[in-house]
């Protein structure tokens, strides 16, 4: 496989971000957790998204907090925090 310069230098970057001037094994652990959050954050608003998707297709909440693990109240806040058009 191989990369362009622009997406080595987003890489390294966004490594940098999160490694905070540490080296070692200290640095790389910090740059593992930094990529963890962003990716868990982007799923989150993906998972958010497609309950929003689901729940106007007919899906009940009840359905919605068993598929996704969640709790009711916390599906109930997702339905009902509908983001504005185009966000």
């Amino acid at each position: 496989m191989s990369y362009t310069n622009d997406q080595v230098a987003a890489a390294t970057t966004s490594m940098d971000k999160y490694r905070a001037g540490e080296q070692g094994e200290v640095g790389a652990a910090l740059v593992v957790v930094g990529l963890s959050a962003e990716r868990a954050a982007k799923e989150a608003r993906l998972r958010d998204d497609m309950i929003r998707v689901a729940h106007r297709a007919g899906a009940s909440l009840r359905q919605l907090a068993e598929v996704s693990g969640l709790g009711r109240k916390t599906v109930t806040a997702i339905v009902s925090d509908e983001p504005a058009a185009g966000d």
